[in-house]
């Protein structure tokens, strides 16, 4: 037979997929993928249950009920200031993934360069490159992250055409400071560029960090493309409800691409969430500091057991390094052994890179679950850890 998509072809099998079979397998506490253990909102979950019911079950309008559309433009103008049209600004998709094709579709032809940051989430990747597109990469260092600015500013060039950038970001937790975007914004603009903006964990930040959309800085609001997710602000995953808010230059280029891959998304879902981004600060607010005392917990237990932990400014995840533990592998082996012996599941870091010489003595834990569970792993990993004392430990073959 022919040989089917050669890029496909040669994607493997996504990690958290892999993670999440094994933490199957073995009975284990999953860490790895990024989805809470516990429910959204009552009000939000029992909006949309009633809407299933209000007989209006068919086709919506391809960008979104005007419901979501709208409670998305107040959202913009609440929390950032941001005014956008609903009717001709915003687009709903099925989920913040479709959000990111659609935004690099939207712009992206065959040839043209596209700026990444690794570590990055692992769908970017392929879809730049199924576009024809030429990725560039540039790299953040742990433990700080800090912006490299000779090596994006060297990332630009004439045939720049976008940045598809993630803050807060997944997997690192760092969240972008206000001298960082600024710098970024100078080079989008310089390069007459546009930018992929993956908002998801924009409510998700800690320790008064805040986030700042790139879109409110001078020069940006018609560059940009700003993403949300209702998955990660109401703790509904499993809904795959996004949005977009782009200039209307973008938009019908956006919509387009919309069109093509999912056309719409459920309507019902949809005017759940349009409930959801109505609710009081209090909402937003707790949302934030209940994560942060899951992440502090977290962190704790992590670093008495004797891993080293990084900040986390932002998102569900924390990054550590296992090398104090006197493993002698790299991340795969002991997420592999983690799994498979200690019962909890973390995702290897270098999943999130593109070439073989990223560093490779990193995992990272989702701290989105109930304290319960968090507490759990954390007593599991501790007798595996004691059960091990006064001998190495050794990668585990496979």
């Amino acid at each position: 037979m022919k040989p089917q998509n050669d890029l496909l072809s040669a994607t493997g099998t996504t990690i958290f997929t892999v993670m999440s079979a094994l933490a199957v397998q073995h009975g284990a506490i999953n860490l790895g993928q990024g989805f809470p253990d516990y429910d959204g909102p009552d009000d939000v979950i029992e909006a949309a249950a009633a809407a299933l019911k209000d007989g209006r079950n068919q086709y919506p309008p391809l960008t979104g009920v005007p419901e979501l559309r709208a409670a998305v433009a107040a959202h913009n103008k609440r929390f950032y200031g941001i005014e956008a049209d609903p009717n001709s600004e915003v687009i709903v998709t099925s989920g913040a993934t479709e959000a990111i094709t659609a935004c690099l579709m939207a712009v992206l032809n065959p040839g043209d360069e596209c700026v990444l940051i690794e570590p990055l989430y692992d769908t970017y990747l392929p879809v730049v490159r199924m576009l024809g597109a030429i990725p560039k990469l540039v790299r953040l260092s742990p433990p700080k992250w800090e912006l490299p600015r000779a090596e994006l500013a060297a990332a630009f060039g004439p045939k720049t055409k976008a940045i598809l950038f993630n803050t807060p970001m997944n997997p690192t937790g760092k969240v972008f400071t206000s001298a960082e975007l600024a710098f970024l914004a100078s080079l989008v603009e310089k390069h007459d560029a546009y930018a992929i903006c993956d908002e998801v964990y924009e409510h998700l930040t800690f320790d008064g960090w805040k986030h700042i959309p790139l879109m409110t800085l001078p020069g940006m609001r018609e560059r940009c493309m700003r993403i949300g997710s209702a998955g990660k602000t109401f703790s509904l995953t499993g809904w795959k409800v996004g949005y977009i808010t782009c200039d209307r230059s973008l938009a019908p280029n956006v919509a387009k691409a919309h069109q093509n891959l999912t056309f719409t998304t459920p309507p019902n879902l949809q005017r759940g969430v349009a409930v959801g981004l109505a609710k009081e600060d209090a909402y937003f607010e707790g949302l934030s500091t209940s994560l942060q005392a899951r992440r502090d917990r977290l962190a704790k237990g992590l670093a008495e057991l004797g891993f080293g932990v990084l900040p986390t400014q932002g998102s569900y995840f924390i990054t550590t390094d296992f090398r104090p533990l006197g493993f002698n592998g790299d991340d795969v082996a002991f997420c592999r052994m983690l799994t498979e012996e200690a019962k909890v599941t973390a995702i290897p870091v270098t999943a999130f890179y593109a070439s073989a010489d990223a560093p490779s003595h990193y995992a990272r834990f989702a701290f989105c679950k109930g304290e319960a569970v968090i507490d759990a792993a954390l007593e599991r990993m501790r007798n595996w850890l004691a059960s091990r004392s006064g001998r190495q430990l050794t990668a585990v073959a496979g």
